[in-house]
């Protein structure tokens, strides 16, 4: 019981400290393939700790919302950690403490809290923000419905650790139509809850074209550290859902021992670093949106996932006759 427990804090661990190493290959990555220099790719370790030694101004029209927000966003993506497959391929202590459709409740809560927060101030940049960002999760939350419901007719279940044996054995079940579909709908649900192109652009810092990061322009010091840092781990966690659970469930460890546990760090990244250099790619090669055509792209992920759904269905429904 205590290595289950041991193992678990090991996994949130390596969300923490791995998530800004993740966002900051990925800045360099574009940054090269843009033909430019970039920062360090430890550039984000240095802003936390700058950020984490500056004072925190707080505005005197914001109320406990502001103040309590970057704990949530901090703490959320730290719990789905818990109950997916970070690192094992075994049920681990809080397995079952919830399933997919509550992780992804569990991540939105902190999305809502960031929208509250950035009203909070009565800065007029925030409101627009948060209600493109509204917008943007409006479209996005039924598609991660329809996803989960579809995971569940395919796995016959919504828990993370039986999904992810559902896609290993036979290996044939990874291309099944449903699957493929999912996996399409699922890095599409990803670019729009992360602000990455072609839904945003997380470079630009023009506070009337923002929208994801228009919710921490009002932090400062370790309440935007905070911001930052569990923004950071969201990321991380949803490429994790999708290389461990959807996509290539292969590489964690199998078995209680500490030496296989530690050798699937290395190749668990090396599986997120593909999915870097994949995204690097699109955005790359994609220009942003108009905002206008947001809810087209969503509404394509939306299909797609339908479609995955139905063909899981009558998948199911020819293998029985």
């Amino acid at each position: 019981m205590s290595k289950y427990i041991l193992f678990n804090i090991l996994q949130v661990l390596v969300v923490m400290f791995f998530s800004p190493l993740i966002m900051g290959i990925l800045n360099r990555l574009k940054e090269i393939v843009q033909s430019k220099h970039g920062p360090s790719i430890f550039q984000p370790y240095y802003d936390l700790y700058k950020l984490f030694h500056k004072d925190q101004v707080i505005s005197q029209d914001s109320s406990w919302i502001f103040r309590i927000t970057p704990f949530i966003v901090f703490i959320a993506p730290m719990f789905v950690a818990l109950l997916i497959p970070v690192l094992t391929d075994y049920p681990l202590f809080w397995a079952f403490m919830d399933d997919m459709v509550g992780a992804g409740f569990v991540l939105a809560l902190g999305g809502f809290f960031a929208v509250l927060s950035a009203v909070d101030t009565a800065n007029p940049y925030g409101p627009m923000g948060a209600s493109r960002t509204r917008m943007v999760g409006f479209l996005a939350e039924p598609v991660f419905l329809i996803v989960f419901f579809t995971v569940s007719f395919v796995a016959n279940s919504t828990i993370p650790y039986i999904v992810q044996q559902r896609w290993v054995t036979p290996v044939s079940n990874f291309f099944e139509p449903s699957h493929l579909l999912l996996l399409i709908s699922f890095v599409m649900l990803i670019l729009a809850e992360k602000g990455r192109i072609p839904v945003d652009n997380p470079s630009g810092h023009f506070e009337l074209a923002m929208i994801e990061e228009s919710k921490d322009l009002e932090y400062s010091g370790y309440g935007a550290a905070l911001m930052k840092w569990g923004g950071w781990m969201k990321f991380f966690v949803l490429i994790i859902i999708f290389s461990n659970v959807l996509l290539a469930p292969w590489g964690l460890a199998t078995d209680l021992s500490w030496g296989s546990i530690l050798l699937a760090i290395p190749l668990i990244l090396i599986k997120v670093l593909f999915f870097i250099l994949f995204l690097v790619l699109v955005e790359s090669s994609l220009a942003k949106l108009r905002l206008f055509r947001i809810s087209e792209f969503l509404s394509a992920a939306f299909v797609i996932a339908v479609v995955a759904m139905l063909a899981s269905i009558f998948y199911q429904h020819g293998a029985n006759l």
